[in-house]
């Protein structure tokens, strides 16, 4: 196993664990508060981080590929992202936690089979003006920055208490 692979997959899981403690203890209303900027909930946006998991993974194993990621822009990304939050306004907080738990560690078990020489290998990535970058960056940019990203917003959405 990949060092670096193993230490990726330990940050996805830890951005997880940080997301899931933070929201695991809070009451109904705050689950429902919307986060300023986001136009979301709290709990629509963890149940976003948590369902995308096997996507951002699937880029990058694309890139890691040699595949480049084509026709994905911030436009592709606010549809999906309304969609789901339009799918998924009346998320359980229970049953979402559960989906935050079993798509991090299945991301981070297939970011454990990621050799070097893929992690090092680069394809264009649309979503960021075509730039060739590399999967370890597509991992870093994505399933790992994502978990803190969003808790960074719910955390200033819901002030000290969080």
């Amino acid at each position: 196993m990949s060092h670096r692979a193993d230490a990726l997959a330990d940050r996805i899981e830890q951005g997880a664990r940080a997301l899931g403690s933070i929201v695991e203890g809070l009451s109904d209303d705050e689950w429902r508060t919307v986060v300023p900027h986001e136009g979301r909930t709290v709990g629509v946006l963890v149940h976003h981080v948590a369902s995308v998991y096997p996507l951002e993974i699937d880029a990058a194993k694309a890139v890691a590929g040699g595949q480049p990621i084509v026709g994905l822009t911030t436009d592709v990304v606010a549809h999906m992202n309304a969609a789901h939050a339009s799918e998924n306004h009346a998320v359980d907080k229970s049953a979402t936690l559960a989906l935050l738990r079993a798509n991090s560690k299945a991301a981070a078990d297939r970011v454990r089979t990621f050799s070097d020489a893929e992690l090092d290998s680069a394809a264009t990535v649309s979503l960021n003006a075509d730039a060739p970058l590399t999967a370890q960056f597509v991992i870093e940019d994505h399933a790992v920055r994502h978990s803190y990203h969003h808790l960074a917003s719910i955390c200033a959405a819901l002030g000290p208490q969080s």
